[in-house]
């Protein structure tokens, strides 16, 4: 098992599995995402507080939740490109970069739309939006230092120390709203313990999660696919899969 895992770093078997997983992705994503946006915006019931500008949680919170999880994927591409000197890591922290600083965006922006009706307030300066708010800056000084990097291989080493030195930044979001006093709401998805949330909203916000996860894969998968047509142009290997 570990040694299927680990061929999958070579660029000619994740080529190959990648192309060989992309319509199973594409139909679990427009599975789960049909189903996520007839269940948050038609199947659950408005919010006793809230009304139906609750509903706003079915993109807010997979943003968010991707916002942390792409970089979590960033850090661990980093950690091995460093230790293990994978040849694909750089590639999965290049192309992931661009999908997370999105994601973050539309938190953040999202996440203002909400408060604005229940905050009064477009933007606070609260513990939670401002260290997300850092984590956008983040994506965009690691995407920023990529492109100026003149030396490629020293460049990604750069890039990589740079994550693993933010990466600092997403427990302070987690446990933000644990830690200060703040407006923000806590996590009302648990692992551990009954999620604050009845299942007929819970259901489909797990499907809209879990359709912006095989989203990002998707892309993620499809951009490092083109980038490894280009750099191994003359390879054998490649030259038989397109024939």
């Amino acid at each position: 098992m570990w040694h299927k895992l680990t061929s999958l770093t070579s660029p000619k078997i994740f080529y190959q599995f990648a192309s060989y997983v992309m319509p199973w992705l594409t139909a679990f994503f427009l599975l789960t995402f049909t189903y996520g946006l007839i269940g948050g915006l038609a199947l659950a019931p408005a919010d006793y507080q809230q009304g139906e500008g609750f509903r706003i949680i079915y993109v807010h919170v997979p943003c968010a939740f991707l916002s942390l999880f792409i970089y979590a994927v960033m850090s661990g591409a980093a950690f091995s490109s460093l230790v293990w000197r994978i040849k694909i890591s750089p590639l999965v922290i290049k192309h992931s970069a661009p999908i997370g600083a999105a994601f973050t965006f539309l938190a953040l922006f999202t996440g203002s739309l909400w408060g604005k009706p229940m905050w009064g307030t477009w933007w606070i300066w609260d513990a939670r939006l401002t260290s997300e708010l850092i984590l956008l800056f983040l994506y965009i000084g690691i995407m920023l230092f990529q492109s100026a990097a003149s030396q490629k291989q020293n460049g990604s080493r750069a890039v990589a120390i740079l994550i693993l030195i933010g990466f600092v930044d997403l427990p302070i979001i987690h446990y933000s709203v644990y830690w200060w006093n703040t407006l923000h709401q806590g996590s009302t998805i648990r692992l551990f313990s009954p999620s604050a949330i009845d299942n007929s909203m819970l259901y489909p916000l797990l499907s809209m999660i879990t359709a912006f996860s095989l989203y990002y894969v998707m892309v993620l998968f499809i951009r490092m696919r083109y980038e490894l047509t280009a750099l191994a142009a003359n390879h054998h290997w490649l030259k038989g899969r397109s024939a």
